[in-house]
């Protein structure tokens, strides 16, 4: 999985001489820093302060995730990439532009959403026509006229909604969504989607800390504390494309299945350590695959468009360039 490590099982990781080390069931595996960008931490596992400074030195980004799959927090070297005047530039652009990203970012959300299930449209899911329909007749002109954030955000809710209703046209009735549940999800599709959605925030994360942004400036989300809410607002014109498009293909293949590969107690449902892997490796593919990309003239993968929209939007911050997210019909 490249720069990429992703550790499912309960133990230890520490520092070994030069490298990183995993130590499980008195046995030790040995990561080794090249090339290492990331580590998943997809279980209980424990760390030192002397891990965490070799971290820092090699800029190693870690994201660690609760028993429910859901995320707990990330610990990155922070100020390698600071830049002040793109700071003061994000704040400025946030307080006197922010509909105009906000906007730009639920329409794209929109039209990734079309194209999903246009896929299913053309492979005589003729259900979904209405949703379609819908997206470009009267979603897309609404997103255009709304007037605040709040109204934007309903908007986009909207959109989500008329997505996961048409699930059932297309996926077995084990995977239907009734309603979105997020913590601690309650049925097998629901914990598909706070996991993948998850991964893509931390890819998200991952990607932003590459750059000068700063990632507590947010447009659609309203900035808060204790959460990366940048990272939620370019995040989401990928999640239809990349999270649901492989939660699509492992169901629809069987590849997961909900008894096999998921734990479910009382009032919450989870993957169990198989099902993670089997999601993880499928994940990971989807973020390598490639796409031809309209402007540049070249394949580029779902990684590298995810960095592009954050290069889109310092551009827009320091340039003025008008800010389109990603868009799998033209590769934008």
């Amino acid at each position: 999985m490249g720069s990429t490590k992703y550790i499912t099982s309960m133990g230890e990781l520490t520092r070994k001489d030069n490298s990183l080390c995993f130590r499980k069931n008195g046995k030790n595996i040995y990561i080794p820093v090249e090339n290492t960008k990331e580590i998943y931490c997809l279980n209980e596992v424990s760390i030192n302060t002397k891990l965490l400074n070799f971290l820092a030195q090699n800029h190693i980004v870690v994201h660690f995730f609760n028993y429910y799959g859901g995320y707990s927090g990330t610990y990155y070297p922070r100020d390698n990439y600071l830049s002040g005047k793109l700071v003061v530039k994000q704040v400025e652009k946030y307080q006197k532009e922010r509909m105009e990203i906000a906007k730009a970012i639920v329409k794209g959300i929109g039209l990734n959403i079309y194209e999903v299930l246009y896929h299913y449209y053309k492979h005589d899911k003729k259900q979904v026509k209405g949703t379609l329909n819908w997206i470009k007749k009267k979603f897309i002109p609404q997103v255009e006229a709304a007037g605040d954030i709040k109204e934007l955000m309903a908007y986009e809710g909207e959109v989500w909604l008329k997505f996961y209703s048409d699930f059932k046209y297309f996926l077995s009735k084990d995977f239907v969504m009734n309603k979105r549940v997020k913590r601690p999800p309650d049925n097998p599709i629901n914990a598909l989607a706070s996991f993948g959605n998850t991964l893509l925030y931390t890819k998200t994360i991952s990607a932003i800390y590459q750059t000068h942004l700063d990632q507590r400036i947010s447009f659609l989300h309203e900035p808060s504390e204790g959460r990366f809410s940048l990272s939620l607002d370019l995040s989401e014109v990928f999640k239809s494309v990349i999270v649901f498009r492989t939660i699509f293909d492992l169901v629809n293949n069987r590849k997961i299945q909900v008894e096999k590969h998921f734990e479910k107690k009382v009032n919450y449902c989870i993957l169990n350590e198989e099902g993670r892997k089997i999601f993880v490796e499928a994940f990971e593919k989807r973020m390598e695959s490639v796409f031809m990309h309209a402007k540049l003239k070249r394949k580029v993968s779902y990684r590298t468009a995810l960095k592009l929209d954050c290069y889109k939007l310092i551009k827009n911050i320091l340039e003025e360039k008008e800010f389109v997210p990603f868009s799998i019909k033209g590769g934008i």
